[in-house]
């Protein structure tokens, strides 16, 4: 795997008056993430998983730029709202002790996953990408327990774990885009760890990767 950038990245400064207001914060909360819209574009024509996908922010922002969605969340009402022209949605709890994996390797050309962390799954959403397919994971990381939830260590990400988890897949030509790991207070003060991956088509080779 060849890592093309990455490091520590605080988060530009907002007005923070904005937050004051409960309906600025409820509107910031439901716009797509800055990180998602930044490398959505990267993805190619196919099929993108939007994967514990919540209101749907992003699912619609990805069937905006033309890709049908696959809209997976275990909460039904949550799939109501998201429901909506070229998105399909699927109710499921992939973290049940009889849980599998429902979808083909190779089957998405774009997975998108924020605020959202169940270590088990990520073999499966790396062999989940088509090649040339993008992967956009972004979500909280150790010290968020600072600034309130998520706290519990089992949902925050150890420093530089994406990188690790990425690394330590074998037999994919994984590319690291982009990585930060660090500070932000949009739409509100965290710890977060984000990724950008692309899935090359040529085949792993550790030699090329400096």
């Amino acid at each position: 795997m060849c890592e093309t950038q990455w490091g520590l990245v605080t988060a530009k400064e907002i007005n923070r008056s904005e937050l004051q207001n409960s309906s600025s914060t409820h509107a910031l909360l439901d716009k797509p993430s800055a990180w998602v819209a930044r490398f959505a574009p990267l993805i190619p024509a196919g099929e993108v998983l939007d994967l514990a996908c919540g209101s749907g922010r992003h699912a619609r922002l990805l069937a905006h730029l033309g890709h049908p969605v696959l809209a997976v969340d275990r909460d039904p009402i949550a799939l109501q709202n998201t429901a909506g022209m070229s998105i399909t949605t699927m109710h499921a709890d992939l973290e049940g002790e009889d849980a599998a994996w429902p979808f083909a390797a190779g089957r998405f050309a774009g997975i998108v996953v924020t605020n959202y962390l169940y270590r088990p799954l990520f073999p499966q959403i790396f062999h989940g990408l088509a090649q040339g397919g993008v992967l956009i994971y972004e979500t909280f990381a150790r010290g968020n327990e600072r600034f309130g939830k998520p706290s519990n260590p089992l949902f925050l990400l150890r420093q530089g774990e994406l990188l690790e988890l990425a690394t330590r897949e074998s037999g994919l030509a994984l590319q690291v885009i982009a990585f930060e790991d660090g500070y932000t207070d949009i739409p509100r003060p965290a710890m977060v760890q984000r990724i950008c991956i692309i899935r090359t088509n040529a085949p792993p080779h550790p030699s090329a990767c400096v």
